[in-house]
């Protein structure tokens, strides 16, 4: 997958200012290159959980298809733990077509891995970040 470096600091500033509770949101784009990401309100508001709100969900679908793009990533912060997939992470990973990229902003270093998640089981997608 590719990731624009703007969209990665995008994403790292959503993290920074929703920590400690989870960040997330889709990535949309084709081809495996992200053109766009959509925040979403964790409405868990937890620090080890996430889940998207349906209207908010919705309409970043709906977004992405009048942009001529598709969802092709979910991701989501983990404040103070690695960018790995936890166990609930995996149980939860309910679309094995999409990139799971986790940002890590543990010990103040900030982190991000992509992963596929297919039936339980977990493979890392490499990740390029690409000058814009």
């Amino acid at each position: 997958m590719i990731i624009p470096k703007n969209i990665i600091a995008g994403i790292f500033a959503q993290a920074q200012a929703a920590a400690p509770i989870e960040a997330c949101g889709y990535l949309a784009g084709a081809g495996g290159r992200v053109a766009r990401y959509y925040p979403l309100t964790n409405v868990d508001g937890r620090e080890d959980h996430f889940s998207f709100d349906p209207e908010e969900q919705f309409a970043a679908h709906k977004a992405a298809r009048q942009e001529g793009i598709g969802i092709i990533g979910v991701y989501h912060s983990h404040p103070a733990t690695p960018a790995r997939p936890s166990a609930e992470d995996i149980r939860l990973a309910y679309d094995p077509s999409v990139v799971y990229v986790i940002f890590s902003l543990m010990d103040g270093v900030r982190t991000v891995k992509g992963f596929h998640i297919r039936q339980g089981k977990v493979e890392e997608e490499p990740l390029k970040v690409e000058e814009v």
